[in-house]
């Protein structure tokens, strides 16, 4: 069996920044695995600008971005094993893997970081009633055939759900001749970045239809066109407000679900509110020694936090390694008015360094309040002017705010909305 300080599954965003974070902080023996051949993950296909704005305060396109931290990673020796597939992590921090050049595998670590990052949602998830025909990809496909393999899925396009990436596969089919009819969201409001729906629909004159939904999906040997209508305020379709769009491709962006089946082999309790696992703030899961982050934890709006936090969990896993992090006594973390996907959902009374809690709103908040309480005490207490869950909020609460705590057995984090 092979042995190893820290073992990293993942070699897209969130890999690369913990390896960095684990060897800028003293470990030396550290092995990322990853089941592509090349670094860099979903970032290899994402040639659209955007970037790095926050990491490197400048922008960068996915593979320019993904660059650097791949240099960096170079440049400090790290092994990286690439065409291996992890087949299983036992709770004792063993994990069997298999490649083509080293075969079957089963390496012990002292830690584990959990960098596997997340899945579209397919069409099988939706139920959504038509024809099973070719032509319906998620937006990630596409994005890929376009990028990667120089493939063009269609000519006239219908997208189903307002995400990120099929805000920007809307543009990206319209730079390359095809006609996007419309970008189609269950919701009253988009679950992508507002700069997304200005830059990749409003500037290219593409509508998006909020409240509405696919319920119909025609054709037999390929898509031929699919019926739209206008849903109610509990999301069923309201009969007469059909409208059907002739097309040859339906692009899917209804959500992003964490890769966790391997978190799950190794016993790692899940959260339901992110569909991740349950972590504290150094972000170790209940497993001693395992550390999850990036969108394996729960999915992000930006990359850039996707490499902050994983430097920290990778530092993070080298202390547990020497010994330095020790799971005293925690607080649970609740969510309450407006609250959804919060990270961490436990935090030391005693942390020892400031906590940083992240979030995203359920709806759309105008003139609202962020508030951070344990019982009658306020913790954290800020104004916003608009809250959307296309983007996630970030909370930070000083050390000596929680170690002031006395006899809490909880936090809550809330919106508060004006009345005005």
């Amino acid at each position: 069996m092979d042995r190893v300080d820290i073992l990293i599954i993942g070699g897209g965003p969130a890999g690369l920044a913990a390896a960095i974070g684990a060897y800028e902080a003293g470990a030396r023996d550290i092995l990322v695995l990853d089941r592509e051949q090349e670094l860099g993950g979903i970032l290899k296909q994402c040639i659209h600008n955007g970037f790095g704005l926050h990491t490197f305060q400048e922008e960068l396109t996915g593979p320019e971005y993904a660059h650097r931290f791949i240099k960096k990673v170079r440049a400090y020796g790290i092994p990286c094993q690439g065409e291996t597939m992890v087949l299983s992590i036992s709770p004792k921090k063993v994990v069997t893997c298999v490649s083509h050049d080293h075969g079957l595998q089963h390496i012990q670590a002292k830690a584990v970081l959990l960098c596997m990052g997340c899945r579209e949602r397919p069409r099988g998830s939706l139920a959504t009633p038509g024809e099973r025909c070719p032509g319906v990809y998620t937006a990630g496909t596409a994005q890929r055939f376009t990028n990667l393999e120089g493939l063009m899925p269609g000519k006239e396009v219908v997208i189903l759900g307002s995400g990120d990436i099929g805000l920007i596969m809307a543009r990206r089919m319209t730079l390359l001749g095809a006609k996007v009819h419309a970008c189609v969201e269950l919701m009253p409001y988009s679950s992508g970045l507002k700069r997304n729906i200005v830059q990749c629909l409003d500037d290219y004159g593409i509508p998006l239809l909020l409240s509405h939904t696919v319920v119909d999906i025609q054709g037999r040997d390929h898509v031929t066109g699919v019926t739209v209508a206008k849903v109610d305020t509990n999301l069923q379709p309201i009969p007469g407000t059909e409208q059907t769009f002739p097309c040859d491709t339906l692009l899917l962006s209804v959500g992003l679900i964490p890769e966790n089946e391997l978190s799950k082999m190794a016993g790692v309790t899940l959260y339901p509110g992110t569909s991740g696992a349950l972590v504290d703030e150094t972000l170790m899961t209940s497993v001693p020694g395992i550390f999850a982050c990036g969108n394996v934890l729960h999915v992000h709006d930006l990359v850039d936090f996707v490499s902050e936090e994983a430097e920290t969990a990778g530092k993070n896993a080298w202390a547990y390694v020497q010994g330095e992090l020790t799971q005293a006594e925690r607080i649970i973390v609740e969510t309450g008015f407006g609250v959804g996907a919060l990270v961490p959902q436990l935090v030391s009374r005693e942390p020892l360094q400031p906590v940083r809690l992240m979030f995203r709103p359920r709806n759309v908040y105008r003139n609202a309040r962020i508030i951070v309480e344990a019982g009658e005490q306020r913790l954290y207490e800020k104004k916003a002017m608009i809250l959307a869950p296309g983007e996630m909020v970030n909370v930070v609460l000083p050390v000596e705010k929680l170690s002031a705590l006395k006899n809490a057995e909880s936090l809550t984090v809330r919106i508060e909305v004006s009345q005005a």
